[in-house]
């Protein structure tokens, strides 16, 4: 029996206009977990079908990624069970963002572009009801019947170049109040988990907030504090948490140029972390780099999580339900918590055995986490980042 694929990585969504050649060849070597190449905000209506038919040729013509170069078989990659490649030069995902249901370009951007096997997800904008995604669903089911269905772990069903590819995701713009108000409805209608129960029509994996429409709709006044969004992005991380998708995305931050853009960025990205967001827009390659590292683990958090679960295997093999660690107490919420951690770490191409191993030396102070946690940072703090893709300023 297959296992339950993974969810994938989507810490950055980075949104690429159509309509334009340039960035379009420059999209192909973003070190980037989504590309979304988009046909909406970014097209104006004369040019809708020009852009849709200029991204129909670049896609065709996109060299399919081979398996080697997407799952690493040297020391430093995580281990074989795991089904996500490590960072790479390209994107880990692209998608496309079609135009809503309600225009008249939305089911031929469907029938367009489902059936591509580079094409893994489809961007639905101002989605409003559970009919919306149902639109959606019977036009993917008239183009690409063989896009519906529950993903496998399969090698073959994991590259985009197996004549079945992997089931199309869906990811759900969010809006307006209506959206809000109907959000249970939607996701129960068409949220899609990563376990082999979900129906085969079911391809909602993520939630996206659409800021920008969703303060024109309800008339807000906008603060940099994002104060006035509060009930709303709560309102989509829950439900996406509720009923299992994958992605929970926060808004776009439209400033990237400017002496405090970046440190805003980062402010910001923080801050949809704490919230329980899993990624976030970006509108420009200079957001993807800041956006991708806060929405991982930090290198310490990851060091942290190792020496925890280490301990939590100990305190198992003694029949402990809680432990000490450090200065605190320990039960299952906290030691799953560190599970995750080393989870997502692994896919970011942690080998996490080995830091197992790497923290479960022998010390005379032990049980002093604290102190270990500090030595393992200091040895590989460097390296580790390195891996993850990320420049070696540890922080």
């Amino acid at each position: 029996m297959a296992s339950p694929v993974l969810p994938t990585l989507r810490r950055a969504l980075l949104y690429v206009p159509a309509s334009s050649p340039r960035f379009l060849a420059k999209s192909a070597n973003l070190k980037v977990d989504n590309v979304t190449y988009d046909l909406e905000d970014s097209v104006t209506n004369d040019k809708k079908v020009e852009a849709r038919s200029a991204l129909l040729e670049y896609l065709t013509n996109l060299p399919l990624p081979s398996p080697s170069a997407s799952f690493s078989s040297s020391s430093s990659t995580s281990p074989s069970s795991s089904t996500e490649p490590p960072p790479s030069s390209s994107p880990r995902e692209i998608a496309v963002r079609v135009n809503d249901v309600s225009t008249p370009w939305a089911i031929e951007d469907i029938l367009t572009f489902a059936p591509l096997p580079r094409v893994q997800a489809l961007i639905i904008p101002k989605v409003n009801s559970a009919a919306d995604l149902t639109t959606v669903v019977d036009a993917i089911r008239r183009a690409a019947p063989h896009r519906l269905g529950t993903p496998t772990t399969t090698t073959a069903e994991s590259n985009p170049n197996h004549p079945n590819p992997k089931p199309l995701a869906i990811l759900a713009l969010i809006e307006s109040a209506r959206a809000i108000m109907d959000l249970r409805e939607i996701c129960a209608a068409h949220a899609a988990t990563t376990t082999t129960t979900t129906p085969p029509n079911h391809l909602l994996r993520g939630l996206i907030f659409a800021a920008e429409d969703f303060a024109l709709d309800m008339n807000l006044r906008r603060t940099e504090g994002m104060a006035e969004m509060a009930y709303a992005r709560s309102a989509v991380v829950t439900a996406a948490r509720a009923f299992g998708l994958e992605s929970a995305i926060d808004v776009v931050r439209t400033a990237f140029k400017g002496g405090d853009a970046m440190e805003g960025l980062k402010r910001e990205s923080e801050e949809g972390a704490g919230m329980g967001f899993t990624g976030k827009q970006c509108i420009h390659p200079s957001q993807v780099s800041i956006v991708q590292e806060q929405f991982s683990p930090s290198v310490r958090d990851i060091i942290k999580s190792a020496c925890l679960v280490v301990a939590d295997e100990k305190a198992v093999a003694l029949g402990k339900g809680s432990f000490g660690f450090s200065d605190s107490m320990v039960d299952a919420p906290v030691s799953k918590k560190a599970q995750s951690t080393l989870a997502i770490a692994q896919r970011l191409g942690v080998n996490v055995q080995q830091l197992k191993r790497d923290v479960d030396f022998e010390d005379e102070t032990m049980p002093d986490w604290n102190r270990r946690i500090g030595i393992v940072y200091e040895q590989q703090g460097l390296a580790l980042r390195k891996t993850m893709g990320f420049d070696t300023d540890v922080n």
